[in-house]
């Protein structure tokens, strides 16, 4: 693992933060995540990468677990503290001039949001459409980093959002062109629960990529 340097800890609730800390070169492809430790050894977690790969800094989105081990720890970070980073790793990959149609569908739950925010930054220009279910409204992760008129914020636990419900109850009504290429990341219920409505509505198995977050 090597060492990089904690810049800043951006708090967006009570139990989510974006940890920013020096790039030191690392290489990766939006869409890969890392593996983040406090001493290099143990206790290690692995996190999609949030920034963007042309970002001068490495940025990961972290949500506090109770009794986290490694969470909790890293939500007392500040600037000039060590962390401990490997890789990257995965398959999540996004190149979006290798799709021979660039419509793109991002459908993410909670912190699953954390490719997608990199894809943005990476790739300006996109033709997308992003869905991000969360509990309450204030969980929109870095909706404004979006582009004005192309997320959907699906709220469960309040009327916050632009819609009140599960990313699966707003897909249900949704027509989706069949060409569209779809990227889900999140929990594993929502993930099957989504690959089952998008192939209901036609769309290719070979047009559906995900990452499971938990």
């Amino acid at each position: 693992m090597e060492k990089h340097k904690v810049i800043e800890l951006r708090h967006l609730t009570d139990s989510s933060f974006v940890v920013r800390m020096e790039r030191n070169g690392l290489e990766f492809q939006t869409g890969q995540f890392i593996s983040v430790s406090l001493n290099g050894k143990v206790d290690r977690r692995e996190y999609s990468v949030y920034s963007g790969e042309k970002d001068d800094y490495l940025e990961v989105l972290v949500r506090e677990v109770e009794r986290g081990k490694v969470s909790g720890r890293l939500k007392n970070l500040k600037a000039e503290d060590d962390i401990y980073v490997d890789g990257p790793f995965g398959f999540f990959k996004f190149s979006p001039q290798t799709f021979s149609s660039k419509k793109f569908l991002f459908i993410a739950t909670g912190t699953g949001i954390s490719p997608f925010h990199s894809f943005v930054r990476t790739h300006r220009g996109l033709d997308y459409q992003l869905i991000h279910g969360v509990r309450y409204a204030c969980e929109a992760y870095g909706h404004s980093d979006f582009e004005t008129g192309k997320t959907i914020l699906c709220t469960s636990g309040d009327d916050g959002g632009n819609f009140s419900g599960r990313v699966t109850d707003y897909l249900y009504s949704q027509r989706i062109d069949h060409d569209t290429n779809c990227f889900l990341c999140g929990n594993s219920e929502m993930i099957y629960e989504v690959f089952d409505m998008l192939t209901a509505k036609g769309i290719p198995v070979s047009n559906i990529y995900s990452e499971v977050y938990f």
